[in-house]
C-alpha cells in the first residue's frame, strides 16, 4: 500500500536512518536530522544503485 502524506510527516528521526518502505520499490529515507527524501532501488550491471527522487516538503499543498 502507498505510503500516505499523513503517515511521512509523522515519522520522527531515529539514532539512525531508516526507510519507510512502498510495494512499488520508491521509499522514504529519513535521517537522524529529521530530512527525508525519496528514493529508489535498482540494478544495473549487476551493482545496486540508488536514484534520489527528490526531497519530501512538508509545506506542499
Amino acid at each position: 500500500m502507498p505510503k500516505s502524506d499523513t503517515a511521512i510527516k509523522a515519522a520522527k528521526p531515529e539514532e539512525k536512518s531508516y526507510k519507510l518502505k512502498d510495494e512499488k520499490g520508491i521509499y522514504v529515507l529519513v535521517h537522524p536530522n529529521g530530512s527525508k527524501y525519496f528514493r529508489m532501488d535498482y540494478r544495473f550491471d549487476g551493482k545496486q544503485n540508488a536514484l534520489s527522487v527528490g526531497l519530501y516538503s512538508k509545506n506542499v499543498g
